[in-house]
């Protein structure tokens, strides 16, 4: 597995993985109604791929296929830490982390999933707060996350 700095080709594949693990991985905690507010099928590609330039951001790649993403800020907010669903658990969220960690000096802070919360945990992030945010009128359950170095 190859971890490298993101691409903007890569931009429509990462945002299909986004949406694909969203409405796989996080429906064991999530509702049906929630996910499609999380993840919804139309995104604005361009969007994305300038907040995915302006942040450090690198893509794993195992065998030419993209296998996971994440991407971290100057001020050290992990913005987003996504792994498709077939390569949970092998080490991949692991690997990108490692990277976004060493990017930034300090503190840093994520706002985390209800799934991703023991892989945050393990890693030394304690929580700050449990938040209620709403999407389209409707509310998701995330945790405000810290690590300090």
């Amino acid at each position: 597995m190859e971890i490298r700095r993101y691409r903007r080709s890569d931009c429509k594949e990462l945002t299909e993985l986004f949406y694909n693990t969203v409405h796989t991985v996080n429906a064991r905690d999530y509702t049906k109604e929630q996910l499609n507010v999380w993840a919804t099928v139309q995104v604005d590609l361009e969007k994305w791929n300038q907040s995915l330039q302006e942040h450090f951001t690198v893509v794993a790649v195992n065998n030419e296929t993209l296998v996971g993403f994440g991407d971290i800020d100057k001020t050290g907010y992990l913005d987003r830490l996504f792994v498709h669903a077939d390569y949970q658990r092998k080490g991949v969220a692991t690997a990108i982390c490692n990277r976004l960690e060493q990017a930034v000096q300090g503190r840093i802070v994520t706002d985390v999933s209800i799934t991703a919360r023991p892989f945050f945990e393990k890693r030394g992030y304690r929580i700050i707060q449990e938040q209620k945010v709403e999407r389209q009128g409707i509310f998701l359950t995330n945790f405000k996350m810290e690590k300090i170095r």
